[in-house]
C-alpha cells in the first residue's frame, strides 16, 4: 500500500495551479533532488519503471542480435523489451532462496553458452536488497560489457565498499541505474521511474528519447527545434514530479520502518522449521520481505497455502514467475535448477509503511498453523 499523507497532497494541489503542469519547474527540481540524495551525476524522470528500462537500453544503442543477459526471475519488462529489440536473450539462474542473480550463476551462464561479445548485463535487487554490486562490476571489467542495475525495488538502499556506504542509484559501479516510482514502491509519482547515470553522454541520449527526440538551441527562437533521434514521450508530469519531491522527503522515514517491519519478521520466523529468510540486511530498502518454505516437506504446495492465507485476509503474492515459463520465451526449453526451487517455494507476504508489529504476528502465526496442519 502507498502512504500519502497531507503534505503531498498540498503540493500536488499546488502544482496544478501553476502555469506548467508538464515540463515545468517541479520536473527540474525533483531531479535535482534525486541527484544529491544518491550522489549521482545525472537523473532524469520518466513515466515508469519500463520506460526507464527503454530508455537505457536505447541509450546503450541495443541492436538485433545483441547478447543480453539477465536473471531467470525477473519482472517481464526487461525481457519483452529487449525480445522486442531483437536481442538474443539469456537468462542466468539465480539464488535459491534470494531469487537474486549472483555472480557465480552468471560466470555459469556465460560459461554454459560460450559467450564472448556480451552487450550488456542486467542485475535486479528482487525485493530491495543490493546483493553482489561488486561482484558484477568485476565481471562488467573482464568482459566490457554494459552493466544496467534494475533497482525497481532498491530505492534507498545502500551497499557498503571498504566500509564506505553508497546509495544504490549513486552509479559508483555500473552504468546506469533505474528506479520505478509505482504506487507501492519506496516512494510514488502514482507511476514513474528515473535513470541515474555518470556517464553524460548517456543522459543526454536519456534525455533526448524521453520526449521525441528533439533538441531546442536555447539561443535560437524559442519555435525552432530539430529531431535529432528517433525518440518516444516518456515524460513523466510535474503534477507527479510534485507528488515524488514531497515522497523523496521522506524516504529515509519509509526505509527505516520498512527495515524496522523486516527485523520484526526475522525474528517472529526465528527457529521455524522449514522456513529459509535470506539473511537480515540493515541496508535494504525491503520493498518485499521474501520467505522460502519447503514444500517438499508439506502435503500441501505453496497455491494451497496463498489460497488459505487469502481467506484470511492475508494477500501474500509471488515475485516473479521465471521467464522463461511464459509464451513469450521462443528460445528451447530452459530449466533451472535453483530457479525451479524458488519458484516451487518462495513468495512474499504483506510488508508496507502503516503495517503493525501485531498484524505480522498474525500472519506469521496463520502460517505457522498451516504447517503444522500438513506436515508429512
Amino acid at each position: 500500500r502507498q502512504f500519502i499523507d497531507n503534505e503531498d497532497i498540498k503540493i500536488v494541489t499546488k502544482s496544478l495551479k501553476d502555469d506548467f503542469i508538464t515540463t515545468g519547474k517541479y520536473n527540474q527540481k525533483f531531479e535535482k533532488k534525486i541527484v544529491k540524495k544518491l550522489k549521482c551525476k545525472f537523473a532524469s524522470v520518466v513515466n515508469s519503471g519500463t520506460a526507464a528500462l527503454h530508455l537505457s537500453f536505447l541509450s546503450i544503442g541495443i541492436k538485433k542480435n545483441d547478447t543480453i543477459i539477465m536473471p531467470s526471475i525477473n519482472f517481464i519488462a526487461s525481457f519483452n523489451l529487449c525480445q522486442s529489440m531483437g536481442a538474443n536473450i539469456y537468462l542466468a539462474d539465480v539464488d535459491k532462496i534470494t531469487g537474486q542473480m549472483t555472480p557465480q550463476t552468471l560466470a555459469e551462464c556465460i560459461k554454459k553458452n560460450k559467450l564472448k561479445k556480451i552487450k550488456a548485463v542486467i542485475s535486479m535487487y528482487l525485493g530491495g536488497s543490493p546483493n553482489n554490486v561488486m561482484g558484477f562490476f568485476k565481471i562488467k571489467k573482464k568482459y566490457n560489457f554494459f552493466l544496467i542495475e534494475d533497482a525497481c525495488h532498491a530505492l534507498g538502499s545502500k551497499y557498503t565498499i571498504n566500509k564506505k556506504k553508497f546509495f544504490i542509484g549513486s552509479s559508483r559501479h555500473s552504468d546506469i541505474c533505474i528506479f520505478s516510482l509505482h504506487a507501492i514502491k519506496t516512494i510514488t509519482t502514482g507511476e514513474g521511474g528515473i535513470v541515474c547515470t555518470n556517464n553524460k553522454i548517456l543522459f543526454e541520449k536519456v534525455k533526448s528519447l524521453k520526449s521525441h527526440g528533439i533538441y531546442r538551441n536555447p539561443k535560437k527562437k524559442h519555435w525552432t527545434y530539430d529531431v535529432v533521434r528517433n525518440g518516444l514521450n516518456y515524460r513523466l508530469s510535474d503534477i507527479s514530479c510534485a507528488l515524488g519531491i514531497s515522497q523523496l522527503s521522506k524516504i529515509d522515514k519509509f526505509v527505516k520502518r520498512r527495515v524496522e517491519l523486516a527485523k520484526n519478521y526475522f525474528n517472529l520466523l526465528k527457529n521455524k522449521n522449514l522456513i529459509s529468510v535470506a539473511p537480515f540486511y540493515s541496508l535494504s530498502a525491503y520493498h518485499l520481505f521474501i520467505i522460502s518454505i519447503d514444500f517438499s516437506k508439506l502435503k500441501k504446495n505453496k497455491d494451497s497455502l496463498l489460497e488459505y492465507l487469502k481467506k484470511n485476509n492475508i494477500l501474500a503474492q509471488f515475485h516473479y514467475i521465471p521467464n522463461y515459463k511464459f509464451s513469450v520465451y521462443k528460445k528451447k526449453k530452459l530449466s533451472l535448477i535453483n530457479t525451479e526451487y524458488y519458484y516451487e517455494n518462495s513468495f512474499s507476504i504483506p510488508l508496507y509503511y502503516k503495517l503493525k508489529f501485531n498484524e505480522q504476528k498474525y500472519i506469521v502465526d496463520k502460517i505457522a498453523i498451516f504447517m503444522k496442519k500438513y506436515k508429512k
